[in-house]
């Protein structure tokens, strides 16, 4: 690719990278925007390429074709009953990565998230899987453990069984699962003995509300922390709460079935001989001594689920991984009621907060202020190349590594943060910027400075051109229109950045791509792969809205 494409490409991302921010402005009309509710016909290519961009992986012609025929929310309601490729923990079974000297390898497990989100057909549920797996965080770093790639894919299929459901459904399959256990300490955990001076284990206890449930501050229900009489935020718990509710999470463990790797994804049993027989307060609640720890446990669940933040705390981390980085307070507001009651009396119900959060009009109506949209995340980039240009592997095994080094891949790979507080946090503020003056939030820029910018150009503009390992894209229509830069472009602004980009930016492409030679196939396709490489390094693209 010439020199000058790349120079171009750096300038554009870092550009990006130094204006990214989110939000739209908090607007305050109804819950599904016009555009949404009209028939099909109304929805243009561009707007279900947008459309595509939060709820999946952006557009190929035929899934931009689906969401035009079904409309938004029945392009949602078809997605609620799709089915996906083999499960993550058959699939390495049956690739044969069950073996002794793998024991201690996480080796087949990138391979397999890669593959799922590059090409299982329920494009939303592995979306919805992604962003559950950066809300309720486990890594294989933190899981020292044999065969600790079954423990991973056994969770992420416990989320996708789960993701479309109950949240409180979901928040206990969280709790028991192996991983989880493992990861926060919670497997294991014993009763306080007061002759040793020990007591439970709290980490559990403590990101169960932290991150995974009501957060740190009591929130009113546009997400808006709620303040005491000197402005200052009110805590949502204490420590107090933070002992007991250790004490609940003590007597579960891993289940005995004769060594067999059904254990990394059967849910922990209780032990009743570890449970702590004494009260357990927290919340403003009272298990009473002598509880059986399985009633302890579901009291506390139910606690934590029908706390009034979890509405708002969850609502908007949703909105933040598919739509916006800053919601309006309105915005929030109308997922968290969604949240609250589906319509039918139900709390927790996933899929009326999904739709909530992807058929409001604040997601479905773009904005000429600078404050809506979102950086990109790195892994989310990598896998809608894969899926717009149909990438497939060919020997069936997903070649695809860990892509965490900030400095020669993503800065980010599927599973792989570094902590429990995921890559980065929902309201990172980068200092060197404008958006602490402008009260804006860019969590995705956590990751992204000088390094992982030229990192994500390197190893994008090496797999647009050659694939990654044995995964290859199809570029067969794109070539198909490379003699004609105008159309290439064209056409890659709406696959990929939904019609998004300027008309300076488009013009510069257009006026790059013409420069080079096109006759020959060889020709054609560097054009193509230019005219991809250079459309994922813009920054209308980076920064979705």
């Amino acid at each position: 690719m010439h020199d000058s494409l790349q120079v171009t490409a750096t300038l554009a991302v870092a550009s990006a990278a130094l204006t990214a921010c989110g939000g739209g402005g908090g607007s305050t009309s109804g819950s599904i925007s016009t555009e949404t509710s009209g028939v099909s016909t109304t929805i243009a290519a561009a707007s279900a390429s947008r459309f595509l961009s939060q709820a999946a992986w952006g557009g190929n012609d035929a899934a931009i074709a689906d969401v035009q025929s079904l409309g938004y929310e029945g392009w949602l309601d078809h997605q609620f009953t799709q089915v996906g490729l083999q499960s993550h923990f058959d699939w390495l079974k049956d690739k044969g990565y069950l073996t002794q000297e793998l024991m201690f390898s996480t080796q087949g497990l990138d391979a397999t998230l890669w593959r799922k989100l590059m090409s299982s057909p329920d494009v939303l549920r592995q979306r919805m899987v992604l962003a559950l797996s950066e809300i309720f965080v486990v890594s294989p770093a933190g899981l020292p453990v044999p065969f600790n790639a079954f423990v991973c894919a056994g969770y992420l299929d416990m989320l996708e069984a789960r993701c479309f459901g109950n949240f409180r459904d979901l928040l206990e399959a969280v709790t028991l699962s192996p991983a989880m256990g493992i990861y926060l300490s919670m497997m294991g955990n014993r009763a306080e003995d007061p002759a040793t001076g020990r007591m439970p284990d709290e980490n559990y206890a403590r990101e169960i509300m932290q991150l995974f449930s009501i957060g740190l501050y009591r929130l009113n229900a546009d997400g808006s922390n709620r303040t005491d009489a000197q402005g200052q935020p009110v805590e949502s718990y204490d420590q107090a709460s933070v002992m007991g509710l250790a004490k609940v999470f003590t007597g579960w463990d891993m289940v005995d079935i004769n060594g067999s790797i059904e254990v990394a994804r059967t849910p922990m049993v209780f032990n009743a001989s570890a449970h702590s027989p004494s009260d357990k307060s927290f919340l403003g609640v009272t298990v009473p001594a002598g509880t059986p720890g399985t009633t302890a446990l579901k009291i506390a669940l139910d606690t934590l689920f029908g706390h009034a933040n979890v509405g708002p705390f969850i609502g908007r981390q949703l909105i933040q991984r598919l739509v916006t980085s800053n919601p309006g307070a309105a915005y929030v507001s109308r997922v968290a009621a969604a949240f609250d009651d589906n319509g039918k009396g139900e709390r927790g119900d996933l899929q009326a907060v999904i739709k909530a959060v992807l058929l409001d009009s604040e997601a479905r109506t773009p904005s000429v202020t600078t404050t809506q949209g979102k950086l990109r995340e790195p892994m989310v980039r990598m896998v809608q190349w894969a899926r717009t240009f149909a990438a497939s592997s060919p020997s069936g095994n997903w070649g695809l590594s860990d892509t965490s080094d900030p400095a020669t891949r993503l800065a980010q790979s599927p599973l792989r943060s570094r902590s429990v507080f995921n890559f980065f946090r929902p309201d990172f503020v980068p200092s060197a910027s404008v958006l602490p003056q402008q009260g804006l939030v860019a969590p995705e820029m956590q990751i992204t400075h000088e390094a992982s910018v030229l990192a994500y150009l390197n190893i994008m503009q090496y797999v647009i051109h050659d694939g990654a390992d044995d995964v290859k894209a199809d570029y067969s229509r794109e070539l198909a229109l490379a003699a004609d830069a105008g159309q290439l472009v064209d056409r890659c602004n709406l696959l990929l950045a939904a019609r998004q980009l300027s008309a300076t930016t488009v013009s510069s492409l257009v006026t790059a791509i013409a420069t080079m030679p096109s006759a020959t196939a060889a020709d054609k396709f560097n054009r193509v792969c230019a005219s991809v490489f250079m459309t994922m390094a813009a920054p209308e693209y980076l920064v979705l809205k």
